[in-house]
């Protein structure tokens, strides 16, 4: 699709959403910090059925799968950096994906994790003190997203608030294809490799995710030769 087919000098929309989780590993907090620390090892592995290429020794661009709307879909990538853990928090931020000059839509993604030694009480704890489980960690995780896009001319026509609702349900969606799924695959992969099957009903008891936050500023301003999107 062309330049004139996108709307590239109208304003690109904005979505901006804030998602919050935590889940627990059944090992002391040095155990799981091993096993992240070996990312090249797991993350392929946890991120099927999406696309992986390797960026370096700390980077990946994901292929996430087509999502879309009102007759247009996109095939989105991204490309995450898996920074080395500073002070029990392991963080991701946004690297360019190498055609991102000719896609029309721009990711800035950014996660924190902490990792959060736990202790088994009898009070609480009975299910994980039958398995001999004594110390845990909990992991507590945010992520800060946010995406400007451009979209075909035609979907410029749509109500603004039609447009920008459906975009913010669109990357819930996308986030609990990247991150809800990732974290849980990871969650199982490492119970895995240390001999644990905790199986879906341990990860509904013990694993949360929710959106805490959308933040969705206006559209940029408009250039003066083009009219603007249709207002609600």
């Amino acid at each position: 699709m062309t330049d004139a087919q996108y709307g590239t000098n109208l304003p690109p929309f904005i979505f901006h959403n804030q998602f919050q989780g935590w889940m627990e590993v059944y090992a002391p907090v040095l155990r799981y910090e091993t096993y992240l620390n070996n990312h090249q090892d797991w993350f392929h592995r946890c991120a099927h059925p999406m696309k992986v290429e390797p960026v370096g020794k700390h980077g990946y661009i994901l292929t996430i799968g087509r999502y879309g709307s009102h007759g247009y879909e996109v095939e989105p990538k991204i490309g995450l950096h898996l920074l080395p853990q500073e002070q029990g928090v392991y963080r991701i931020e946004t690297i360019p994906v190498p055609e991102q000059p000719f896609l029309n839509y721009e990711v800035n993604f950014q996660a924190a994790m902490a990792l959060v030694p736990m202790r088994a009480t009898p009070e609480t704890d009975r299910d994980l003190l039958a398995l001999n489980i004594l110390d845990y960690t909990r992991v507590n995780w945010e992520l800060d997203l946010r995406v400007k896009m451009y979209f075909p001319r035609f979907i410029y026509r749509l109500p603004h608030g039609l447009i920008q609702g459906t975009g913010n349900r669109v990357l819930a969606q996308i986030v609990r294809q990247v991150s809800y799924r990732l974290t849980a695959k990871v969650q199982d992969d490492f119970h895995k490799t240390i001999g644990l099957d905790m199986g879906k009903r341990w990860r509904r008891k013990r694993f949360h995710a929710e959106r805490v936050r959308t933040l969705t500023p206006a559209p940029a301003p408009d250039t003066p030769d083009e009219p603007e999107p249709p207002a609600v």
